[in-house]
């Protein structure tokens, strides 16, 4: 669809629609001023339609398309992760043995292949529940994630690794993990020339960056396109903090329940506030982004209904066997989404 362009006007933007004439209506020129473009994109291309889905894209400053989408589509995208979230837990075994397998492979080479480093990247977004990065946040706020992360940011000892860096919104994140393919990993691209920490190596031995559309790509190419109800469904980075987020939150319920001094040592908003630390983010957040309705909903029910109620709900989810490839928690909740308590 053809739309606006960016013209840069002494200090300021003007905005010129697909005709060609330059748009003064003050209303549109709000619309646009609400999106934030950066000043620093190029090549910017604004959605003629104020209720498009994608209201603006333009080129970062290491040439990376990014996005600007509505508000109500953003809402309608976070609803239906949480419907994925199953299907994302049925797909987790799969991703975690083919990530061990280009773990295991990648190591013997002698080249640090892409393939290798987006292992790398899958492994901590699984263990570490770091955000994924973006080249957008770490250039214009300075903040990071897994992608974004600089050299000075990581230290090694033997195969331990901690991530020390600033997250978003500026607040301090610090991850550790101790895996020795990992720490391998993590050492040779500490020995790549440039600022940036996970780098791969091409044919001709020159470094390159990864991205979060990298590791976006790495998922997709695993799981194949998994279906549910018809619809092929693409899983990406920012549903391991929603897989992970949700387990937390349905084992401290299960352990509040279960635990001598009563649900009402440990209230829903405990939860979430423990919840929010793991994720390195606020409770309101997390009960916005990270944490399934339906466990919000069980959660809100400790303070009345520790009783018969409750306790079915554990004796249904505790037997859960299956799939391989998950935790005792993993496998819970799956069991809960399956079949949800109903409401009241």
């Amino acid at each position: 669809m053809p739309g606006l362009t960016r013209v840069k006007r002494g200090k300021a933007f003007r905005y010129r629609s697909p005709d060609g004439q330059w748009v003064v209506d003050p209303d549109e020129v709000a619309r646009i001023n609400k999106l934030a473009i950066p000043p620093a994109y190029t090549s910017v291309w604004i959605c003629p339609l104020p209720n498009g889905h994608l209201q603006a894209t333009g080129l970062d400053a290491r040439g990376r398309l990014q996005y600007r989408y509505h508000p109500d589509w953003r809402m309608q995208r976070d609803e239906s992760k949480f419907g994925r979230m199953q299907a994302f837990g049925r797909a987790l075994p799969r991703i975690r043995a083919r990530v061990a397998r280009d773990l295991r492979q990648g190591v013997r080479g002698k080249a640090l292949s892409r393939t290798l480093v987006l292992a790398t990247l899958v492994r901590l977004l699984d263990t570490t529940f770091v955000r994924v990065g973006n080249e957008e946040y770490a250039s214009s706020n300075n903040s990071f994630g897994l992608t974004t992360l600089r050299t000075r940011h990581a230290r090694l000892h033997g195969s331990k690794l901690t991530l020390s860096f600033r997250g978003k919104s500026g607040v301090p994140q610090q991850a550790e993990l101790d895996d020795p393919r990992v720490a391998r990993v993590v050492r040779r691209c500490q020995q790549l020339p440039g600022q940036e920490l996970f780098q791969y190596e091409d044919e001709e031995g020159q470094p390159h960056a990864v991205g979060s559309g990298d590791v976006n790509d790495y998922l997709a190419e695993i799981t194949g396109g998994d279906r549910a109800g018809g619809d092929a469904l693409r899983f990406t980075a920012k549903d391991f903090r929603t897989w992970h987020g949700t387990v937390q939150a349905l084992e401290l319920t299960r352990l509040a329940c279960a635990g001598p001094a009563g649900p009402q040592a440990y209230r829903a908003k405990d939860i979430l506030a423990e919840v929010a630390r793991q994720l390195g983010n606020t409770p309101a957040v997390c009960r916005k982004s990270y944490v399934h309705p339906a466990v919000l909903e069980l959660g809100s029910r400790l303070a009345s209904d520790a009783g018969p109620g409750m306790q079915s709900v554990w004796a249904r989810i505790g037997g859960a066997a299956s799939p391989r490839g998950l935790s005792a928690a993993e496998r819970r909740l799956l069991a809960f989404l399956h079949r949800p308590p109903r409401k009241g």
